[in-house]
């Protein structure tokens, strides 16, 4: 079975950790800046998992993956019922358009 060069994976977790806060910067739409913050999450799963993959007999990288995943998960939810909320508060879920002193 041939292995996949440790480079090739950094420089793929690279790039979606790129992409990811290239999305939150640039973006208004808060459903938009969530999927850059899982973006970045599941570049630090491919992190751990890389890693981990050098001393096979821990498998802390895969354990830390797992509570990663939990975490965005948990994360995704909790804001998720965030932009529910703010939407039927003020009708956009465009972050410049929220003002909380009109609430």
């Amino acid at each position: 079975m041939a292995s996949i060069p440790l480079e090739h994976v950094l420089l793929l977790s690279a790039a979606l950790f790129c992409i990811g806060v290239l999305a939150i910067v640039t973006k208004r739409h808060a459903v938009a800046i969530l999927m850059g913050i899982e973006l970045i999450f599941n570049a630090a799963n491919l992190n751990l998992i890389a890693f981990s993959q050098h001393d096979p007999k821990l498998l802390q990288g895969q354990v830390f993956a797992l509570f990663v995943i939990v975490i965005a998960a948990a994360e995704a939810a909790i804001a998720l019922a965030i932009v529910l909320k703010v939407y039927q508060h003020f009708n956009t879920v465009n972050i410049n358009e929220v003002d909380a002193s009109q609430g």
